[in-house]
């Protein structure tokens, strides 16, 4: 008789499944965000997103050491500020939300990964991620309204990296999608003494749907228009390996692709081009909240299907995953028994 291959062989009993997975992930693998808000008192449920909060810098030393015990190693800040205006100050200021909530996460839990998002959405009145034409200055009759200046806004990147630095981020993460975001940064970094921080950049963010409940969260939502001017059109995958390289070349040390879910033919694509930097796939919170709303009405095994998500995100080729569900997983993930 002919010996043939039978694939079922391997699948007989859970350890044998284990012994040759191929993809696997680990609670180092994920990345937890961490709202911060300068308002007093207990932590804010967020409705759209379910088992999330805005934590006030004075206690947020508590959500990070939380996240410690779980496992996972690293965290990212979103700040709400006290205050915003048209150019976002807060954002640069040494006593800004984020720059606080740096100091008291490195004082309670200082082994914890400590990722600084750089953006101006959450600090601009207008919830832009810019400065726009218009509010600042007299306005370029050659732009359209609301639209957001790429150079000027380059240069408020530049500060905010710096103060974001002093107050001892160990990762610096700018978001906004502007045109030589990365070069400014790295410049503004060396030229401060802070040449050794990596920057993770947001080089792939798509002008996505999924990211309805985060604006909530953030309180960023834009009062005008929209980001389509600069973030990228979800129907074009060549122009992510452009955008890719252009933060390659200005200097990123970690790649990013924002959402994941929606656009993991554009993670396989990133890891397949550019292959000898680490990659980091953004689980948004729409895929969050579609995955907590179906549990929560008893349609789909939340643990079962997150786990699925984050595989699909890690075979797909991320290295990293920055995820809402990161403290629940990371509990999964070291029960016995998972899938």
């Amino acid at each position: 008789m002919t010996p043939t291959t039978r694939p079922r062989r391997l699948r007989h009993n859970p350890r044998l499944r284990a012994l040759v997975r191929e993809t696997t992930v680990r609670p180092t693998d994920l990345i937890a965000p961490i709202f911060v808000t300068h308002q007093r008192g207990e932590p804010r449920p967020i409705g759209s997103m379910p088992g999330v909060s805005q934590w006030p810098v004075e206690l947020v030393a508590r959500e990070a050491e939380a996240i410690a015990r779980s496992g996972v190693t690293a965290v990212l800040l979103f700040g709400i500020p006290e205050q915003k205006n048209a150019t976002g100050s807060d954002a640069w200021s040494e006593t800004g939300v984020v720059q606080r909530a740096i100091r008291e996460i490195k004082q309670a839990v200082p082994e914890l990964v400590v990722i600084a998002d750089l953006c101006l959405c959450e600090y601009t009145d207008h919830g832009h991620c810019g400065v726009v034409n218009g509010t600042v200055g007299k306005a370029d009759p050659r732009l359209p309204e609301g639209y957001v200046l790429n150079d000027p806004t380059l240069e408020i990147y530049g500060r905010i990296a710096v103060v974001q630095a002093r107050a001892g981020a160990d990762v610096i993460a700018p978001s906004g999608m502007m045109d030589g975001m990365v070069a400014a940064i790295r410049g503004a970094l060396d030229g401060a003494a802070y040449d050794h921080l990596p920057i993770m950049s947001y080089s792939v963010k798509y002008a996505s749907g999924f990211y309805g409940p985060f604006r909530d969260a953030a309180q960023g939502a834009p009062k005008f228009g929209d980001r389509a001017t600069h973030q990228m059109d979800p129907g074009n995958r060549r122009e992510a390996v452009r955008e890719h390289a252009l933060d390659v070349a200005e200097g990123a040390d970690i790649l990013m692709v924002k959402p994941a879910l929606a656009y993991l033919d554009v993670i396989r694509e990133t890891r397949d081009r550019f292959p000898e930097l680490p990659l980091a796939a953004y689980n948004v919170s729409g895929e969050y909240a579609m995955v907590k709303a179906a549990a929560q009405n008893g349609w789909v095994d939340e643990r079962r299907v997150v786990l699925e998500i984050l595989t699909a995100m890690r075979r797909a080729g991320a290295d990293l995953i920055i995820t809402y569900h990161a403290k629940d997983a990371a509990q999964w993930l070291s029960q016995p028994g998972r899938p």
